[in-house]
């Protein structure tokens, strides 16, 4: 296999090379002929056109035998629709459980050429060394990396900690790196409208970098909060769930980032806002979010998401731009990506089917990458600095005393507790009340009512804070599961229906330097080892698939049937969502903004 070398040369170096090219005074590096044009830029369908491509870019599109030359290449894709390569305007490698390497090789047969990636997990972990770290292992691979700085590292600053920080002073150097495009979801949607002086800083340096902010409303105000949110300069926000949220953001000239997970299905309801209501879709982007290793390798991605989109209504060409021309406008780089036009990238996707998104073949900068959903280019080793192995410094270990909820009273009884009602494939949790059993003065897990014990122990300062609470929904009957990912500070998270199940657990993952686990009684079901930071394996994509099919079985035989489980259980810690969430600090109400008590009353 011939292994991968950039071969694209910046546009302003080769101006006179692409117009000699496309008035053939030079000939073309390759030529595609005869193809079907989805022509994103007119939303047309233009039957046998051809593409001229010279040094990674295109020359030509149109008739282009005049640009053929002896070594040219040419290409015959008869039959063929040709799309921009796909570009996702909102993702975060780190929920693949991959390296960026590894999510290279798993999307670009999908048609996935370019992703605007969050990596604010690693930074959560591992501050500013893992963003450059990031940054680095991206540069030399055909999927273009646009990385955009994390903006919210901790999340909601007095709440959680993390390992890492990021404010006004970070933000100002990150956007002086190559490879940093914009700003990355600003969560903090209170210190935006409520005028935290961190935040405005954070989207001050950005704006004046010259480059884009996005965000992350979680608020049901759309009449005026959301006018506040994007008034502050903020361009999108993938946290719409209805179609009139979707809507709402698209007439503000807010890119509607639609989103389509692995365990966040909005897109059905959130699409009906451009299939309903007749409106121009071009403030529409599709995007995944968060993806796991077994979506990527059995269903697919952007091309999976595109067609769902068809498939709720979407016209073909409108769900072609909201992964094209779309993205590319909303981050102000559609002069060099997301369209099939003179001076832009090659980076073409052969489509044999449309209404399927059924993707052949995938060139980057005018190499052909992949064909029949596979790699044909062998990508660069990259070598991870050591310390982004060594992330977990819990210094005791962890016993089932650790996990006791002591209440005043030791009669036997119960007690009316705040619960953390989390719900499948949904982003937000609900607050709910329950009366638990208090059995030795301690308060116990139900399984009748499907609620279990919570914990989220510190894990960068030796362990030295826990939050303890209950969380409902799952339906686990014995066991624990345990996770270091956990959105957003990716601390020791542990749940569990008895404490020594919970202790081991937690445990074992300390000892493999992080992942995700599921035991009962003192044994392991299953574990998926993630020692980069606690949230990537070393594996291909293809191994951890294997393990997260085991994790997911295990978690089955606990009780909890959800699809991709561990997905939903890692955003009990988000605190910039709704209604109650648990950090190392303890419960948090997300709707009122303040802790709040575990026994009611």
């Amino acid at each position: 296999m011939k292994k991968w070398a950039p071969v694209r040369k910046p546009l302003s170096e080769v101006t006179k090379k692409m117009a000699f090219v496309a008035r053939g005074v030079e000939k073309a590096d390759t030529v595609i002929q005869n193809g079907r044009l989805i022509n994103v830029n007119t939303a047309e369908i233009l039957d046998g056109v051809d593409i001229a491509i010279a040094e990674g870019c295109i020359a030509l599109v149109g008739k282009a035998d005049h640009c053929i030359g002896p070594d040219t290449q040419v290409i015959d894709a008869a039959g063929m629709f040709l799309a921009p390569g796909f570009l996702d305007g909102h993702i975060h490698v780190e929920s693949s459980m991959i390296t960026v390497t590894e999510y290279a090789k798993a999307v670009i047969p999908h048609g996935t050429t370019g992703i605007f990636c969050d990596c604010h997990e690693i930074v959560n972990v591992l501050g500013m060394p893992g963003v450059k770290s990031f940054v680095e292992e991206g540069e030399n691979l055909p999927l273009k990396v646009m990385t955009v700085m994390p903006s919210c590292v901790p999340s909601l600053p007095g709440f959680e900690d993390a390992g890492g920080f990021v404010g006004p002073d970070e933000v100002k150097e990150a956007m002086t790196w190559p490879g940093i495009a914009g700003l990355g979801e600003m969560m903090n949607y209170p210190g935006v409208l409520f005028g935290s002086e961190s935040v405005h800083g954070i989207l001050r340096e950005t704006l004046r970098s010259g480059k884009v902010a996005t965000g992350h409303y979680g608020d049901p105000d759309i009449a005026v909060g959301l006018q506040a949110f994007v008034a502050a300069g903020i361009t999108a926000c993938h946290e719409s769930v209805s179609k009139e949220q979707a809507l709402a953001r698209m007439r503000l000239g807010c890119y509607a980032q639609l989103r389509e997970g692995s365990a966040w299905h909005d897109l059905k309801e959130t699409v009906r806002a451009v299939t309903e209501n007749n409106i121009d879709s071009r403030f529409v982007n599709l995007i995944s979010d968060d993806v796991t290793p077994a979506t990527l390798v059995y269903e697919g991605h952007l091309d999976l998401i595109v067609k769902r989109a068809i498939g709720f209504g979407m016209r073909p060409i409108e769900a072609i731009q909201a992964v094209t021309l779309n993205v590319a406008q909303n981050f102000e780089k559609a002069r060099e990506i997301g369209t099939l036009s003179p001076g832009r990238c090659a980076d073409i996707v052969f489509i044999s089917d449309l209404a399927e998104c059924k993707v052949e073949r995938v060139m980057c900068d005018g190499v052909v990458v992949a064909e029949g959903g596979q790699m044909v280019v062998e990508l660069p080793h990259f070598d991870y600095p050591e310390f982004m192995t060594r992330s977990i410094n819990i210094e005791k270990p962890l016993m089932a005393d650790d996990f006791k909820i002591h209440v005043a009273r030791s009669d036997k009884g119960t007690a009316s507790v705040r619960v953390i009602e989390s719900v499948e494939l949904k982003v937000w949790t609900l607050s709910k009340t329950a009366e638990l059993p208090i059995e030795g003065g301690e308060l116990k897990a139900s399984v009748e009512q499907k609620i279990a014990k919570c914990a989220v122990i510190e894990r960068y300062q030796g362990g030295k804070t826990k939050g303890l609470g209950f969380v409902g929904g799952y339906g686990l009957t014995g066991g624990a599961v345990a996770s270091t990912v956990a959105h957003d500070s990716h601390n020791l998270m542990i749940m569990g229906m008895n404490d020594e199940d919970m202790a081991f657990a937690g445990n074992e993952l300390i000892k493999m330097g992080g992942g995700m686990i599921a035991v009962r009684e003192g044994k392991v079901l299953a574990v998926v080892p993630m020692p980069i930071a606690g949230l990537l394996s070393t594996k291909p994509v293809t191994e951890v698939a294997a393990e997260v099919d085991k994790l997911e079985q295990a978690w089955r035989d606990l009780g909890c049937a959800w699809e991709s489980p561990f997905m939903t259980f890692a955003l009990v810690p988000l605190i910039v969502l709704p209604e109650l969430r648990l950090s190392n600090r303890g419960l948090v109400d997300t709707v009122n903004w303040g802790y709040t008590d575990l026994v009611v009353g």
